[in-house]
């Protein structure tokens, strides 16, 4: 019943995430939305770590299965991806720079306020 009600509270700022982004026509995902509303819950206190801890384990000790109809939906959309591949290319080789130059300057960042 515990996880039950943990995921209710996930579920509930999904569902809240998705009728925001529905009601506002926003152009940002329903589900982005909701985990920004999740984080901010948790960063204000509304939502206590404790509160959803249990079933957040439960979810990322399976999260490989979770990849799997993801990784179904590529597979249909082989030809779509055959035919771009250069352009999919250069965007991955470019997100992952780009990620690898933010990470190195958080840490950077991060050291120097652990350093104080």
């Amino acid at each position: 019943m515990k996880y039950l009600k943990q995921l209710m509270i996930i579920l509930m700022a999904y569902f809240l995430g998705v009728i925001l982004q529905s009601v506002f026509n926003l152009p940002i995902p329903g589900t982005v939305i909701g985990l920004i509303i999740l984080f901010l819950g948790l960063s204000f206190g509304i939502v206590k770590m404790e509160m959803i801890e249990d079933i957040c384990d439960v979810l990322i000790s399976h999260m490989s299965f979770l990849f799997v109809p993801a990784g179904v939906g590529l597979i249909t959309s082989l030809d779509i991806l055959k035919s771009n591949a250069i352009s999919f290319s250069v965007i991955i080789l470019i997100s992952t720079v780009v990620v690898w130059v933010v990470t190195a300057y958080v840490v950077k960042m991060l050291r120097r306020v652990v350093s104080r």
